[in-house]
């Protein structure tokens, strides 16, 4: 879960990091309201939880409260990447000295977490891997032992600042590691770290995205987990289900129990030609209540034409999931053609029962992704 960036510069100051004055504002009048309160030159940053908002003009300055409130009409609205603005985080402009990066990512191939810092802070840290590779330090932390003051002490050596700026970037740097550890985040980005005409460093801009799978160890994060500006409404509505669901831009629905099966599944219906309309793991010893929804949630996107389930019956009951398929196609509104994939417990059970209502069964995976995308019209 990505928060909003007025959301991770919230948390990293409850930990001790500065960050600018400022204010969330959902209107123009909010807008010049806050900048009116500053009574400083501003910036108004555009709330999403993608990257490149600059880039794509969302975030801008305002020299008084008159011209932020113009600025802002400019931005309320626009799209970036799909997404619209509708909150705006009004800030004083800081007065930056140099500009640094500081973050702590997961590397899930070192299986640790890897700390990475720059002085070229407050530009694409990707390009800057790519092109300045040499630029960007690195330490992998020890999970037993943790960031410790002497490596991370070692790393910010290598940054060429003197003994009280060294010492407060090791302060920074622990906290970006608590953060990690106590709140569950796959990554704590403060880009730029900046350090203002005072000597003071500031999170000028800081993003974190929480491990989805520890949200149920962050009660404070509970409902913020339901409400992702990224959520496509059918996703919002499955988030809410407790379904693992993506939403793609194809024609056949994809239901399957594992994340690997259905990732599986929709590889072979682009092989046979056809094209995934979404991504529906319903999990392992799933109920028949989860897998009629399931079933209502897929065949009630508009774009579906028809929809292959995969199931590998091992805690999952194939002849549950043959009910649950029955009872959710006869509660959808509109009938699509379904074909089925079964193997393992109550196969044979669950077969019967498919038979009875007439939808088609198979049980090998690719004969039925073949003959979902068939029944279609695809390139077989």
């Amino acid at each position: 879960m990505k928060l909003f960036e007025y959301e991770a510069k919230s948390m990293l100051q409850k930990y001790g990091v500065n960050i600018p004055q400022g204010k969330v504002a959902k209107s123009p009048g909010e807008v010049a309201a806050i900048a009116r309160e500053l009574g400083k030159p501003v910036i108004l940053k555009s709330q999403l939880t993608v990257s490149g908002r600059s880039k794509a003009g969302g975030i801008l300055p305002a020299s008084d409260p008159e011209e932020a409130e113009k600025v802002a009409f400019s931005l309320f609205g626009i799209k970036i990447k799909g997404l619209a603005v509708k909150t705006l985080l009004v800030e004083e402009k800081l007065d930056i000295k140099r500009q640094f990066y500081a973050s702590i990512a997961v590397d899930r191939q070192a299986r640790s977490h890897v700390l990475l810092v720059s002085t070229t802070g407050g530009v694409d840290i990707e390009q800057v891997a790519k092109t300045f590779p040499q630029q960007i330090y690195r330490l992998h932390i020890d999970p037993l032992s943790g960031l410790t003051e002497i490596e991370a002490g070692k790393l910010v050596s290598l940054l060429g600042l003197n003994r009280d700026d060294s010492a407060v970037f090791v302060s920074i740097l622990k906290v970006l590691y608590q953060v990690v550890l106590e709140k569950d985040a796959e990554l704590v980005e403060i880009n730029p770290l900046a350090q203002t005409s005072s000597g003071a460093y500031v999170a000028a801009d800081a993003r974190i995205a929480i491990d989805d799978n520890a949200i149920f160890r962050q009660p404070e994060l509970f409902e913020r987990n339901l409400k992702r500006e990224e959520d496509t409404p059918r996703e919002a509505e499955a988030r809410k289900l407790k379904y693992s669901y993506v939403d793609l831009d194809g024609d056949i629905g994809i239901i399957g129990n594992g994340a690997g099966l259905v990732m599986a599944t929709l590889d072979l219906v682009n092989l046979f030609g056809g094209k995934p309309a979404n991504f529906l793991d319903i999990g392992g010893g799933a109920k028949l209540d989860i897998i009629s929804n399931g079933v209502l949630l897929v065949i009630g996107k508009p774009e579906v034409r028809a929809v292959l389930i995969n199931v590998l019956g091992g805690i999952t009951r194939c002849d549950l999931v043959a009910e649950g398929i029955v009872v959710g196609l006869n509660s959808a509104p509109l009938k699509k053609p379904v074909v089925v994939r079964m193997l393992g417990t109550n196969e044979v059970e669950g077969r019967e029962i498919l038979r009875r209502n007439n939808i088609d069964y198979y049980p090998d995976m690719e004969k039925a992704a073949e003959a979902v995308v068939r029944n279609l019209g695809g390139n077989v």
